[in-house]
């Protein structure tokens, strides 16, 4: 799988499937999943920002670069103690492989270690790429394994790589994160709603791959899942830069921060719900990630804010999302726990 990562970053367990799938505008595409059609099944059209939101990211970052460099050091520091010398790190693509790469590059500038690094798919619904897990551990001890992600929302994906190893039961199911609002795992480097600057953007701060895909027209029984290569995006990649400006605040001194005391993800999300008379809790998206996500990707009916972060600055590039789709922003009706935001999406049978 090409990626404009370089090799010693990571090794894509992924089957470039460039050129076979045309993308689908968000529109089209939620008309598709909310009739019965799984979202792996197509690519989205990627969103080519503006310059009033690629300001806004770089405002971010500039911003927020420090405090997901400690996040990012917390996270490494935690998984060296329960791994230790041997550890393999298995971001799952594409939001958690910057995650991988900076764990590594953190490891090896305090520790001097060489870790592996390689990224597979896992799909909610569809489970876990048993082709590249095999890969995988044909390759490594089962106990090394770590796999790791960039953000939880409500916990999807996590039960998903739980239910998915128990097919592997040697295989460590916990999940590292460099933000757990959801307060899910005791692996993450903050478990406050923090915003990590590689949430604003898709392709273009995560290695020019698409998100995963999984179709059997496409993807025969022997092969990884897919993803896209957006060779077309060259000029506008900002990974290696995305990288680098984390990597610069690393800090090799981080201690852990105490656990928040608050509601967990399926708590919260179950109370929009109600508040909101959404029937299906898959179209709640809480924390700045995921409600970027769906602003970048599906079609939201509305964003709800926490009163205690309404003003916050790291919500800037998520108001301008709002202005530029038409999507109302407003302040929660309900408690949102550790989650600054949230997205909702929009059910198309009530239009």
């Amino acid at each position: 799988m090409r990626s404009s990562y370089a090799e010693e970053d990571v090794t894509l367990l992924l089957k470039d499937i460039s050129g076979l799938v045309e993308p689908l505008p968000a529109a089209v595409r939620e008309r598709y999943i909310q009739q019965g059609v799984h979202y792996c099944e197509m690519l989205p059209l990627e969103y080519r920002p503006s310059e009033k939101y690629l300001e806004a990211y770089r405002n971010a970052l500039a911003v927020y670069a420090g405090s997901t460099a400690r996040a990012v050091s917390v996270l490494s520091e935690k998984l060296y103690r329960r791994k230790g010398r041997d550890l393999v790190v298995v971001s799952l693509a594409r939001a958690g492989i910057p995650v991988g790469i900076l764990i590594k590059r953190y490891l090896r500038q305090k520790y001097g270690l060489d870790i592996r690094h390689y990224a597979i798919s896992i799909i909610r619904g569809r489970g876990i790429d048993r082709n590249a897990m095999d890969y995988i551990l044909k390759h490594h001890a089962p106990g090394a394994v770590q796999f790791v992600d960039g953000w939880i929302g409500k916990g999807a994906i996590l039960t998903e790589l739980r239910e998915a190893l128990l097919d592997y039961p040697e295989v460590d199911s916990g999940l590292g994160a460099v933000s757990d609002p959801a307060n899910l795992t005791e692996l993450s480097g903050t478990h406050e709603d923090i915003l990590i600057p590689s949430s604003c953007l898709n392709a273009t701060v995560t290695g020019l791959i698409s998100r995963t895909f999984l179709r059997s027209d496409i993807i025969g029984p022997g092969d990884f899942h897919g993803a896209a290569y957006y060779g077309e995006l060259r000029s506008e990649d900002l990974s290696l830069e995305f990288l680098s400006a984390i990597e610069r605040f690393f800090d090799f001194e981080a201690l852990p921060e105490p656990p928040a005391g608050s509601l967990s993800g399926p708590a919260v999300a179950r109370g929009i719900a109600a508040a909101y008379g959404v029937s299906d809790i898959n179209f709640i998206k809480p924390g700045i990630g995921e409600a970027t996500r769906v602003l970048l990707r599906r079609v939201p009916w509305r964003v709800i804010v926490n009163e205690r972060h309404a003003a916050s600055p790291e919500l800037r590039h998520i108001r301008e999302l709002c202005q530029e789709k038409n999507v109302p922003c407003e302040i929660s009706r309900t408690d949102l726990g550790n989650y600054k935001v949230c997205g909702i999406i929009k059910n198309l049978s009530d239009i």
